[in-house]
């Protein structure tokens, strides 16, 4: 192992342990628990109000139906597909309510069934965090798209017009999965209900577990289709496994946190390694990746409350992929260009051997023949 390797395999290490070190007690959701806020939406779901401010869908009749018809109709027509009900409503409103309480007694935000108190803005629960999942969703698609068009467009095609990339089926999976999982994003956090979270968890687990896949096949360059389905098998078992588990029978959020960070750490490491014993002439970029990914990783972790009730940490983790998705798939069109060229350069070289054997070979029988 050279000491670039040897480098990059002893400081990713010491950032697996500073991140299992951080992961510690960063669930903890004291704001549900406080008599205030409980009292608060007890009573909000009673008389329909808090403070000043009174719902329509929270007023019903002496038969317990609503008052006005179904509570969804009752919203404008931008908001009715949020399907807020009374309940989340007076949940909202009287986070907000405790949230102001406890700023004026200078006390820090606290945390809420498991999330920050965010703003609301046009039905949306995390507006920034949409947005930059939208444009995350957008970037995927992008370089997946541009993938494509290089790979069947520009790049030689085999007589049988195949790619000469022997990973293009895997990154155009890998693609499609990106892209399913920053959708579930983008609805999670514009309405956090224990559907769209199952989605947003199920998405990003199966993301993480084939890009592991991935980084095993192309840093060890498996090609062979059995070793392929070695690799792929236990990984691909766990990985449904643990959705089954989420969606059947424990959102647990905090164990699903450590296995997305497990998963992720794993992968960061087999790159940083690859890329430090490899020629690869694009290695510089998988460099910039692999640190970046590493960085954005702590934000992940290291949470912290929303900036004005819009930006916090996950947030920001979202910002931060936007350029580093960007630069992944440039990375990834170098691979498939590099790959090309090697193969045809030894394809090139053999078709050459096997021209000059002949002249060769043609040679002897014609002087064989002359001589008799």
């Amino acid at each position: 192992m050279t000491q670039m390797a040897r480098w990059s395999f002893h400081g990713i290490l010491a950032f697996v342990s500073l991140l299992v070190f951080l992961t510690h007690g960063v669930y903890a959701s004291d704001g549900d628990a406080d008599p205030i806020y409980k009292a608060c939406v007890e009573q909000c779901e009673k008389t329909g109000c808090v403070g000043e401010k009174c719902f329509q869908h929270c007023k019903f009749s002496s038969d317990g139906k609503p008052v006005g018809g179904p509570w969804y109709l009752q919203e404008p027509l931008y908001l009715q597909w949020k399907q807020w009900d009374c309940h989340s409503d007076c949940q909202y409103h009287c986070m907000l309510a405790r949230e102001e309480e406890r700023e004026k007694l200078g006390g820090k935000p606290v945390k809420y069934h498991g999330k920050w108190p965010f703003h609301r803005a046009y039905g949306f629960q995390e507006p920034v965090s949409v947005a930059l999942s939208a444009l995350n969703l957008a970037i995927q698609f992008h370089g997946w798209v541009s993938f494509f068009i290089l790979i069947y467009y520009k790049l030689q095609l085999t007589p049988s017009k195949k790619t000469y990339y022997e990973y293009t089926g895997l990154w155009h999976i890998y693609g499609i999965l990106s892209m399913n999982s920053w959708f579930w994003s983008a609805v999670f956090h514009s309405r956090d209900v224990e559907l769209t979270e199952k989605l947003d968890c199920s998405s990003a687990v199966a993301l993480l577990g084939f890009s592991l896949i991935l980084a095993i096949l192309r840093a060890f360059s498996m090609r062979d289709e059995a070793a392929r389905v070695m690799v792929s098998a236990p990984i691909i078992a766990f990985v449904t496994t643990h959705i089954l588990y989420l969606n059947f029978y424990n959102l647990d959020y905090g164990l699903n946190m450590k296995v997305c960070v497990a998963m992720g750490v794993a992968q960061l490491l087999i790159w940083a390694v690859w890329a430090g014993v490899t020629c690869h002439p694009s290695r510089f970029k998988l460099w910039v990746a692999v640190v970046g990914g590493s960085l954005a990783i702590l934000l992940e972790i290291y949470d912290f409350p929303p900036y004005q009730g819009f930006v916090d940490a996950h947030a920001l983790w979202h910002a931060t992929t936007i350029p580093l998705t960007y630069l992944w798939w440039s990375f990834v069109k170098d691979d498939a260009e590099f790959r090309t060229s090697s193969l045809l350069k030894k394809a090139r070289y053999g078709g050459f051997l096997l021209s000059w054997c002949l002249r060769v070979r043609v040679t002897e029988l014609h002087k064989r023949r002359c001589n008799k």
